[in-house]
């Protein structure tokens, strides 16, 4: 079962673990981050007030996250599941639920063009492809 809670202090090392890998650091198309970072960068993500972020929990274990945030005037979403949990339908789920949280629209959201996997998510809960931008894909969830 797939839920989702606040984000604790003790979240921070599975996420940093999570993070690491390198297929996901891969289909993300984002690097990874050493430590110090990776907690400095938490630490503004759970300090900002515009920042909205839960744990994403499978059966008591901590399988990701899910964050929003508002750049300029748009609000993005993105969400990170540890790759033990891929194919298991918890991004799906995870940001279902998560869009009861956020009810700001449009939400918008950027994927690689390779992640078929997170496009398949995106587009299942709804976000339709609003353009592109290089190797990164731009969708967004209207009303």
């Amino acid at each position: 079962m797939v839920s989702l809670r606040e984000v604790r202090e003790s979240d921070l090392p599975v996420f940093f673990e999570q993070q690491l890998d390198p297929d996901a650091t891969l289909m993300a198309d984002f690097p990874s981050r050493e430590r110090d970072a990776f907690m400095a960068h938490w630490t503004k993500i759970l300090t900002e007030e515009i920042g909205i972020v839960r744990t994403v929990v499978v059966d008591g274990e901590v399988a990701g996250n899910v964050v929003s945030w508002v750049h300029g005037d748009e609000r993005g979403v993105c969400y990170w599941i540890g790759k033990p949990y891929w194919g298991r339908g918890v991004a799906t789920a995870a940001l279902g639920a998560f869009l009861d949280v956020v009810t700001t629209r449009p939400l918008h959201a950027h994927v690689a063009r390779h992640n078929l996997g997170s496009i398949r998510v995106l587009e299942k809960c709804g976000f339709r492809r609003a353009g592109e931008d290089g190797e990164e894909l731009k969708y967004e969830l209207l009303g």
